[in-house]
């Protein structure tokens, strides 16, 4: 089977470079056919695009002579590919190195040899080539010629476009804590979410995930404790707008992208206390826990001295209970406990934990015999913190109960620890400030003796 595949080369956009395998701008792949290459451009919002590779070499030179011997050895492209009546464009791009618009003309004219006899169209060619340059990784060390250089003809383009179009700055309903698209993308795509699946966000906020997901084809629910919050009642987070438009809502959302469809609903609940049938089946959880810093933490009180949940209240009365702290141990514990009793087998879960880099280890990380890590990776949030993308794959029936009745392995104070490196790095650009002023003025006390003296 391996002599039917073709190689592809997968050039990448170099944002969230943590979120993949290698760190390259590129890799090189073999598949099938071009077929195989556009499912995986489908998917993608890192890839800029897909080209099937022609060649590939560490000098110029050597790269054009792969060309040649490429074009010679596949004659009948002459009446595909190079047809007089398709139309062509060629592409330039370089990595860690800027040209100038002449010098890519100058590099496209090498290539006079390709036989290409329709017009050229920049805007919609029948056939694309692309031409790469690759100057390594060091952006201070920058090598006079290229370390790799590649050749391709375009297959596809990625998801790209997705970015721009469910920009946050267009949503019609978002909040403080509303995930940018491309990470909420990329935690669709980690879930693996398909046509028609079942697709739950426990802590749905303005929804930005349930958006994501239901553009992957994901039907779509959600859950938060915050009542405002899922009827647009909270303060605007723009910074011009006085007060929230009467139909900002989650489903205005998926309506504005054309994904009302896939909108089941949401609904105010806390996450502490089950509400769901034991029977419910989700194909995926993908979900941004609260940190405690802009959002709360918070879970319904319970003022029992057992620490049991409180009863319900009596059918026909209103109550409105109050709220306790709900530490990010006990979120972590639940949330996997949750993902055990109802995901499918092969289920994920995709989540959000934020860490101090200095004290993270792996043994930190959550954890159930149930549940395989299968992705982590990391977002540098300031020089003290970041969080880590984990997702994770039932592989086991179980009954929701963490191993042995432990906590799930998550033991941080990220709220305390966060607000007291704030308060310290406050601190001390506060004295490097009072330094500053000082040195100043020590400065013009010396210039005025020297005048003085003189």
């Amino acid at each position: 089977m391996s002599r039917n595949l073709r190689k592809y080369i997968l050039w990448f956009a170099q944002e969230h470079v943590d979120f993949r395998f290698p760190k390259l701008p590129f890799w090189i792949i073999d598949l099938p056919d071009e077929e195989s290459a556009r499912k995986i451009a489908s998917r993608s919002v890192s890839l800029r695009c897909i080209l099937e590779l022609w060649a590939h070499a560490k000098s110029i030179p050597v790269l054009h002579s792969h060309v040649k011997e490429v074009i010679q050895k596949n004659p009948q492209w002459g009446q595909t590919i190079f047809h007089r009546d398709s139309s062509f464009r060629m592409n330039v791009e370089t990595y860690n190195k800027h040209i100038s618009q002449a010098e890519k003309v100058a590099k496209i004219d090498t290539f006079s040899y390709i036989p290409v006899t329709g017009d050229v169209n920049l805007k919609n060619p029948d056939v694309q080539f692309t031409y790469i340059e690759f100057f390594g990784l060091d952006p201070t060390n920058v090598p006079p010629e290229p370390d790799d250089v590649l050749f391709g003809r375009w297959i596809a383009d990625g998801r790209r476009s997705d970015l721009k179009e469910l920009s946050l700055k267009r949503r019609k309903f978002i909040g403080n804590t509303s995930m940018d698209p491309q990470l909420s993308l990329l935690m669709a795509n980690q879930a693996l979410i398909r046509e028609g699946d079942l697709i739950l966000d426990p802590f749905v906020g303005t929804g930005s995930l349930l958006v994501s997901a239901a553009r992957f084809g994901g039907f779509v629910l959600g859950t938060d404790i915050d009542f405002l919050m899922l009827h647009g009642r909270t303060r605007p987070s723009r910074i011009k707008q006085k007060v929230r438009e009467k139909d900002e809502s989650i489903k205005a959302n998926l309506t504005q992208y054309g994904c009302q469809d896939k909108y089941l609903d949401v609904c105010v609940a806390d996450f502490s206390l089950p509400i769901w049938n034991s029977h419910l089946s989700l194909d995926a959880i993908i979900t941004d826990p609260p940190y405690g810093i802009r959002e709360a933490t918070a879970k319904v009180a319970s003022k029992e001295p057992s620490g049991e949940k409180p009863p319900s209240p009596t059918p026909g009365t209103f109550h409105c209970p109050s709220r306790s702290h709900y530490d990010l141990e006990d979120i972590f514990r639940d949330l996997l406990a949750f993902g055990v009793q109802h995901l499918k087998l092969g289920g994920r879960l995709v989540c959000w934990l934020p860490v101090f880099r200095e004290d993270y280890t792996d043994s930190s990380l959550p954890s159930h015999p149930c549940m395989d890590l299968v992705a982590n990776s990391e977002q540098i949030l300031s020089a003290f913190s970041s969080r880590r993308l984990l997702t994770f794959e039932k592989v086991a029936a179980g009954d929701g109960r963490a191993a042995n009745g432990e906590p799930s392995g998550v033991h941080l104070n990220f709220r305390k620890k966060y607000f007291f490196h704030s308060e310290e790095s406050r601190e001390q650009r506060r004295l490097q400030r009072a330094q500053i002023r000082q040195n100043g003025r020590e400065e013009a006390a010396k210039r005025r003796k020297d005048r003085e003296t003189s």
